[in-house]
């Protein structure tokens, strides 16, 4: 499913048309970007929390080339599911 399939359920499940339901979701999305970024969690109680996580600095190899390079510590994205979600998928 793509956003735009998205938005097409979610404005026949709710009484928002599609440009309603997409500014909705437009809004939720840089809402969660926003707040995971600065550092804090979004918990959405029965589907899952959004965080941020740090990866280590370590040792890789440039495909090219085959020499060792050393790749450096980042920040990325992070979703741990909750409970009810991992039990409807199971």
């Amino acid at each position: 499913m793509n956003k735009a399939e998205l938005i097409e359920r979610v404005s026949r499940k709710t009484t928002l048309t599609k440009v309603q339901s997409e500014e909705v979701l437009d809004a939720a999305l840089e809402i969660i970007t926003k707040t995971v970024s600065k550092g804090d969690e979004v918990k959405i109680v029965g589907f899952g929390t959004f965080s941020r996580g740090t990866r280590k600095a370590r040792p890789g190899r440039n495909p090219k080339t085959g020499t060792q390079i050393e790749i450096p510590a980042t920040r990325v994205p992070k979703f741990k599911p909750g409970k009810d979600f991992r039990d409807i998928v199971k």
